[in-house]
């Protein structure tokens, strides 16, 4: 007469009966897991938000608006305002506060590099959290492969002492080994997708961001060698208005 061997194969009885460092390699790839997706879910309202205050501040500034009452619009609400919106205050502002006849050279340089600066600020603050994404993806599957080979290798040392082994015996360990791979895998593809599609984003931002960078370079170059020559008309400065 033969007996048949049952084991509890439930997620949570093999998780419980898991040996010590495959509950911790489990235990260390959910917190990560979780904060993974904090961050990504975070990224995707910060980034989408972005991508929308930039479009709505593209289409405003070639309308041909008036440059002062823009800036005075953008730096009135600057805790409201957009990436491309500090970029656009911080060049203007600075090129605003050269007077009149100063060398347009210097001016547009150091128009530039106000830009500049606050661009490198924007894309640290878009490219958080980024540097998190991408080491959970490349490493969470080789945190969980490691407790899958621990938990292996504690299966078969058991069956040194049996007589007689089955799959029954070698099941439970092999399947509880597994469960840590799994999990290593549901951090790490998550992790990836986020990371590429983020990361994809950010660079069309910064690309759009260099562009204006240079398209406003140029209005404001523009007006001043405006200036300089109705200046040389008049006698008088005359301050640029539009980007037209």
């Amino acid at each position: 007469m033969s007996t048949t061997v049952t084991q509890d194969m439930s997620f949570l009885h093999l998780i419980s009966s898991a040996s010590l460092l495959v509950q911790l390699v489990m235990l260390i790839l959910v917190m990560i897991s979780l904060l993974s997706w904090w961050f990504i879910f975070r990224k995707l309202f910060v980034i989408r938000n972005e991508i929308k205050k930039t479009d709505e501040f593209e289409d405003v500034f070639w309308r041909g608006v008036d440059l002062n009452a823009l800036y005075q619009r953008t730096t009135s609400s600057r805790y409201a305002s957009g990436s491309l919106e500090r970029i656009f205050a911080a060049g203007f502002g600075e090129f605003n506060k050269h007077p009149s006849g100063t060398d347009l050279d210097a001016v547009m340089e150091s128009t530039r590099r106000a830009m500049r600066a606050t661009y490198q600020r924007e894309m640290d603050y878009l490219e958080s959290h980024l540097s998190f994404l991408a080491p959970v993806g490349s490493a969470s599957p080789y945190v969980g492969l490691l407790g899958t080979v621990w938990g292996i290798m504690n299966s078969f040392r058991s069956l040194s002492s049996m007589t007689q082994a089955t799959i029954a015996h070698v099941a439970p360990g092999i399947a509880e080994a597994l469960i840590a791979t799994a999990m290593g895998l549901f951090a790490a593809i998550p992790a990836v997708v986020a990371y590429n599609r983020y990361a994809s984003d950010t660079d069309q931002l910064a690309t759009r961001f260099e562009s204006f960078m240079e398209e406003l370079s140029n209005v404001l170059q523009r007006r001043a060698a405006e200036e300089t020559e109705l200046r040389g008309f008049y006698g008088s400065p005359c301050k640029a208005q539009t980007n037209e």
